[in-house]
C-alpha cells in the first residue's frame, strides 16, 4: 500500500470555503480513507473469510452455490459479495488418464478495471465525455487446477500457487470432478479464517520464599495418628503474577519448590505441603495459595514428629488463559 511505501508520507487532506474541487481531489480523499482502512486490516487480522463465502455443491451437480461474504487478503483490501451466485464449475471429463480432476476454487479483490459500471454521469458545460462514477463490487473468482498427487494437492500453474500462498488469492473450497460434474460434495476444509481462534496463553513463573509472606489463616494441628505424622495448620500466601500481563482470571497450578528432608536433628524429618489454590484468590495479576504443611519422622515411626512447621518453600506456578 502507498501510505507504508518506503518513501511515501502520510498527509491529511484539508478544505476551506471557497476551495475549487477537481475530481483528483475527492479521489485523493476515498484513497487516503481506503488505504487506511486497509493498513489497519493488515495490521491487525490475516488474510482469509471473515464472514459468509460458504461454498455448496453435491453429487452430479454441475455448479456450486455460493453465499454473500467478506474476505481480507494478505494486503488487507476487501473482498465482498453482496448477492448469492450460482458459478459453473470446470467443464473436463477427466485428467487424461481417466481419474478424476481436482479444483481449487479462489476469490480475490478486483482493480478498477475488473468492476462494471453502475452509474454513469455528463459532465458539466455539455462534456462530451460521459464519466463513471461508481462501480458495482464484485469479488474475482477463480478455478485453480491442482496436481494428481493425492498425498500433496498443489496448483499446477506456479503464477497462481505463488497467489495463494501469498494471501492473495483465498481458497475458499476444493471440488471433484468427473465427466463434468462434481464427484464428491464440496470440500471447505481449504478454507482459512481471517479471525484466527484464540489460542490459551500459557505463561509460568517462580515465587521465591522470601517474597511470600506466609501468614496462618485458622485451624489447629490435628493429633499425631498411629502412621507418626501431623498435619499443620493452614498457612496462606500471594503469589504476584502482574509480570505476564494475563487479561482475564487464568486457571493456576503451582507446586512447592525446596527440600522435603531434614536431617539436622535425629530422627530424620520429612516435610511437604498439601496446596490448595482458592478460586476466590485467583485474579489475573496474582492468586492464592494455601499450603497445609505436613512432618513425618523417618527410620522411627513410633517416634512423634514435632510440630508442623511454615512453609519455606519456592512456589512454582503455571497459568493458562482462555
Amino acid at each position: 500500500m502507498a501510505i507504508i511505501g518506503a518513501t511515501q508520507f502520510l498527509e491529511r487532506i484539508q478544505f476551506f470555503n471557497g476551495e475549487r474541487l477537481f475530481a483528483p481531489d475527492l479521489q485523493a480523499l476515498e484513497s487516503f480513507n481506503r488505504e487506511m482502512r486497509w493498513l489497519h486490516n493488515m495490521s491487525l487480522h490475516q488474510a482469509g473469510v471473515g464472514s459468509g463465502f460458504s461454498v455448496t455443491g453435491n453429487v452430479g451437480d454441475r455448479q456450486v452455490l455460493i453465499t454473500p461474504g467478506y474476505a481480507l487478503d494478505s494486503k488487507g483490501e476487501e473482498i465482498i459479495l453482496t448477492q448469492q451466485m450460482t458459478l459453473p464449475i470446470p467443464s473436463v471429463a477427466d485428467n487424461g488418464s481417466g481419474g478424476s480432476v481436482f479444483y481449487d476454487l479462489t476469490v480475490s479483490y478486483p482493480q478498477d478495471s475488473d468492476l462494471k459500471a453502475s452509474e454513469t454521469r455528463v459532465g458539466i458545460c455539455n462534456c462530451p465525455v460521459d464519466g463513471v462514477v461508481k462501480l458495482r463490487e464484485e469479488p474475482v473468482f477463480c478455478w485453480v487446477r491442482l496436481n494428481d498427487n493425492p498425498s500433496n494437492r498443489q496448483p499446477v500453474d506456479a503464477r497462481l500457487k505463488a497467489l495463494i500462498q501469498s494471501g492473495m488469492f483465498l481458497v475458499l473450497a476444493q471440488i471433484e470432478v468427473f465427466n463434468c460434474q462434481l464427484r464428491q460434495p464440496v470440500s471447505t476444509a481449504q478454507r482459512r479464517d481471517a479471525r484466527p481462534p484464540k489460542s490459551p496463553y500459557i505463561a509460568s513463573g517462580i515465587a521465591k520464599s522470601q517474597d511470600l509472606n506466609w501468614t496462618p489463616w485458622g485451624g489447629p494441628n490435628t493429633t499425631v495418628n498411629a502412621l507418626g505424622f501431623t498435619v499443620g495448620f493452614p498457612y496462606r500466601a500471594t503469589v504476584i503474577t502482574a509480570s505476564v500481563n494475563f487479561q482475564s482470571n487464568p486457571t493456576y497450578i503451582a507446586r512447592l519448590v525446596g527440600s522435603r528432608v531434614d536431617n539436622t536433628n535425629p530422627p530424620s524429618l520429612l516435610t511437604d505441603g498439601i496446596i490448595n489454590i482458592p478460586q476466590s484468590g485467583v485474579q489475573p495479576y496474582s492468586f492464592q495459595i494455601e499450603v497445609f504443611p505436613v512432618i513425618a519422622t523417618l527410620g522411627d515411626a513410633a517416634a512423634a514428629p514435632p510440630k508442623a512447621p511454615a512453609p519455606t518453600w519456592d512456589v512454582a506456578w503455571l497459568g493458562i488463559e482462555g
